[in-house]
């Protein structure tokens, strides 16, 4: 009984030195299209993963409208710049997010986020993890469709090729506003209503530019044999040279980077910028991968 009176002081010294147990940093995960929040084997069983294996974090799997068929039907139809604005309200109401969190989007939901970061740096985003994400967008049709969206691909395909730059199309179609064509970059700069304002195509915001360079680390995984993304290098922030659709830069061969429009070249130099590469076809990966290569950034 001596020895465990003289114990409990001990224990409770020690903890007064080591203070309480660190926080878990939470995490904002944003689907891809034709996706939803809480699809069992998708962005469920990615959230399920990580608490698993994270034990005590908060993940928030966004969902944009009242239930998952909107969320669904948004990932095509709502203008992105509408979805940044409902996500950043979100984030700005949630009491777990108030001390900042990291942040994963799978394709299209790596550059939402990002525009997210650019756009609205309260709370903080600590970390950007963007896998499959397009970040200088994608051109040239659907060559599969996610899902049971194959009729919705049918249609987008159809409209895309009447007019990816018109207003109308621009306003009413997620995949259109950030349409890339390299061979139309005077119409893609001045018409699209996403990428070409997040890129900085039309002139610099500076607090776009400093919001991301606020980031600890932006991760970018490229899928290595993607039928998806034209051109999967887009997903390291490369793409064709203007005027032909044959040839592709990587990023630190773009006028962005060169320009540091973003801060993107800063960031590269000062380690923040993560280029990762996987084998396998668009958000193909497997457990063992998302443990050893991607969880590191969340803890």
């Amino acid at each position: 009984m001596a020895a465990l009176r003289t114990a409990v002081p001990v224990l409770a010294l020690l903890g007064l030195c080591l203070g309480p147990a660190a926080a878990v940093t939470p995490l904002v995960i944003w689907h891809g299209m034709g996706d939803s929040c809480c699809n069992p084997v998708s962005m469920g069983y990615i959230q399920k993963l990580v608490e698993k294996k994270i034990p005590g974090i908060y993940v928030l799997s966004l969902k944009i409208g009242s239930n998952l068929i909107q969320d669904m039907e948004n990932s095509f139809f709502m203008n992105v710049n509408d979805q940044v604005s409902e996500v950043c309200s979100q984030l700005a109401t949630d009491p777990h997010l108030k001390g900042g969190y990291n942040a994963m989007g799978f394709s299209q939901g790596g550059q939402f986020l990002r525009a997210v970061a650019q756009r609205c740096p309260s709370p903080p985003m600590l970390n950007l993890i963007s896998v499959g994400g397009q970040h200088q967008g994608r051109v040239y049709g659907f060559p599969r469709c996610p899902g049971e969206s194959s009729h919705i691909c049918d249609w987008i395909r159809k409209t895309l090729d009447l007019g990816a730059y018109t207003k109308a199309v621009q306003e009413h179609l997620v995949q259109a506003e950030y349409w890339h064509d390299p061979l139309k970059e005077e119409d893609y700069r001045k018409n699209s209503i996403f990428l070409a304002d997040i890129n900085q195509e039309r002139g610099i915001n500076e607090t776009y530019k400093k919001n991301l360079m606020a980031l600890k680390k932006f991760v970018m995984v490229k899928f290595l044999n993607d039928t998806m993304v034209d051109p999967p290098i887009s997903e390291w922030f490369g793409f064709y040279k203007s005027g032909q659709a044959k040839e592709t830069v990587p990023l630190q061969e773009t006028s962005l980077y060169k320009e540091d429009r973003l801060g993107l070249q800063e960031m590269d130099k000062a380690g923040k910028l993560v280029f990762l590469g996987v084998e396998g076809d668009h958000l193909h990966f497997s457990e063992e991968w998302f443990d050893s290569t991607i969880l590191p950034f969340l803890q």
